[in-house]
């Protein structure tokens, strides 16, 4: 008995290490090629239309201040702060998506790989 009251405690430090893994990020753990020839229209706009039109459409909604229904509106808000925006760690004020998970890291290379292309569309 005593010798299993001796493990409880190894047993507790291993159950709150694993029980914080999920599945959420594995598109952060692994290594995804960022396409050779990027564009708004087979890249981006999946990812925005995914992740970010439920506050962001046209109308928006809960009090998001811009559209990012089209290529110009986008743009637009990669110029202006999306990317650090979307960069930022979750929970940090003004992440987005707002209350949302962070977007995984190859989503914001593909969108900042946009950006040094020059905006392909």
């Amino acid at each position: 008995m005593k010798k299993m009251i001796q493990k409880l405690p190894i047993l507790a430090l291993i159950l709150v290490t694993f029980s914080g893994c999920s599945e959420d990020s594995v598109s952060d753990l692994t290594e995804t090629e960022i396409p050779t020839s990027i564009s708004y229209q087979n890249d981006v706009r999946p990812i925005i239309q995914n992740n970010c039109l439920n506050c962001h459409g046209n109308p928006t909604n809960f009090g998001a201040p811009n559209s990012l229904t089209t290529y110009e509106n986008v743009k637009a808000s990669v110029l202006n702060n999306l990317i650090d925006r979307i960069s930022r760690p979750e929970g940090t004020s003004g992440a987005m998506p707002l209350g949302g998970p962070r977007l995984s890291q190859n989503d914001i290379n593909i969108i900042i790989a946009w950006q040094n292309a020059d905006f392909p569309q």
